[in-house]
């Protein structure tokens, strides 16, 4: 996106909100807070947009209901506190999206999902799966069974990676501070907001500061490597303070809140290369002519009864070529079945699949949303 025009254009969302915002700096869910940025949220999903809620809070939470003023120290007393605190986020999410007549999905994630290649096609699958049901995802850091060498950052990274994950247009961070400033202004008072800059903008990482509220763990230096990371996507990213009226729909307006941090690559751009070029082919799909022409001529599915033959070793979620009789390759992407299951299916429609296999995962070899047509 080249400008905050065209945020109005985004079909695809995803807003992180962090711990101080959620729990009134310390003090229990900020409900009334909660129910205004899900009335926003409702009203991006009544335009017909996808909404993913990335959620801080458990901890902060959890230390409220526990009654605990400082953050714990030792990992097993963080995800006793998460666990507890998780309760509650759960549960105003629910209710507050319920008022609206939608339906909300909870999906903790740990660093290993979004690493493995197989849980990650999962992952990406089951958001997927929820947005096509009307569902809004509420994701949060699988706290309870992270260590602290894959902790997220207070899910800055973790929205980031969730970007990548289902392609999202915009991630939208709600913070407590108004954007991204040339100093600190909790030092400097006068201190500038950075309006705009390309996220790939070295002089970025001279300008960020840690988290001053100590519930976090995310100051604005991980703010911006999350911007770096769903860049990589082709994703826009705005730092913006949560406690502005009105500030999701404001800047799905185009109005001129917070920091916009610009990808220096296309959505499509990003795809097609990660795709096409920092994976490893694992396998060999030859296709025949009709599966061929539909997959030139639009978005379709792979079907396992367009394939003729089969090669390679390789496992669910693993990069695999589409070729024609003359090893031309037509397209290629992430499968949802290994090469015995493959095997099996192949010149098989879906329907078949339970009987030949005992289960069926998915109704199509690859999705259209996990390839690219390379001829």
């Amino acid at each position: 996106m080249s400008s905050r025009a065209e945020f109005a254009n985004a079909k695809r969302i995803v807003i992180k909100i962090g711990s101080s915002l959620l729990t009134s700096g310390g003090q229990g869910l900020n409900k009334p807070a909660i129910a205004a940025w899900v009335e926003q949220m409702t009203a991006l999903k009544l335009q017909g947009k996808d909404i993913i809620l990335v959620s801080s809070g458990a901890v902060a939470e959890g230390m409220a209901r526990l009654k605990i003023k400082q953050r714990p120290k030792t990992l097993h007393e963080l995800q006793a506190t998460a666990a507890v605190g998780q309760m509650g986020l759960v549960r105003v999410f629910e209710n507050k999206f319920q008022k609206h007549n939608l339906h909300t999905g909870q999906v903790l994630l740990t660093h290993d999902d979004l690493s493995d290649r197989k849980r990650y096609l999962n992952s990406r699958n089951t958001l997927l799966a929820l947005l096509d049901l009307q569902v809004i995802p509420v994701i949060n850091e699988n706290d309870t069974v992270a260590t602290d060498e894959i902790r997220f950052g207070d899910n800055d990274t973790l929205a980031a990676l969730v970007t990548n994950l289902v392609e999202a247009d915009l991630l939208i961070i709600l913070t407590d501070q108004q954007g991204l400033f040339d100093n600190d202004p909790f030092i400097d008072p006068e201190a500038n907001l950075i309006k705009q800059a390309n996220v790939d903008d070295k002089w970025l990482d001279q300008v960020a500061g840690e988290s001053h509220s100590g519930l976090g763990r995310g100051g604005m230096f991980t703010k911006i490597s999350a911007a770096r990371i769903a860049a990589r996507s082709g994703a826009a990213t705005i730092i913006v303070s949560g406690e502005i009226e009105s500030v999701v729909t404001e800047i799905i307006k185009g109005k001129d809140l917070g920091t916009y941090l610009k990808p220096t690559i296309t959505p499509l751009a990003a795809r097609n290369q990660w795709l096409a070029g920092q994976l490893q082919v694992k396998g060999y799909l030859e296709l025949d002519e009709a599966t061929i022409n539909n997959l030139k001529n639009g978005e379709q599915n792979l079907l396992a009864m367009g394939v003729k033959k089969v090669s390679g070793d390789f496992k669910r979620g693993e990069l695999i070529s589409c070729i024609d009789k003359y090893n031309n390759e037509i397209a290629r992407g992430l499968i949802n079945y290994n090469i015995d299951e493959t095997l099996k299916i192949m010149g098989k429609t879906s329907n078949e699949f339970e009987t030949i296999l005992g289960y069926a995962d998915n109704d199509e070899l690859i999705h259209w949303n996990n390839m690219i047509v390379t001829e």
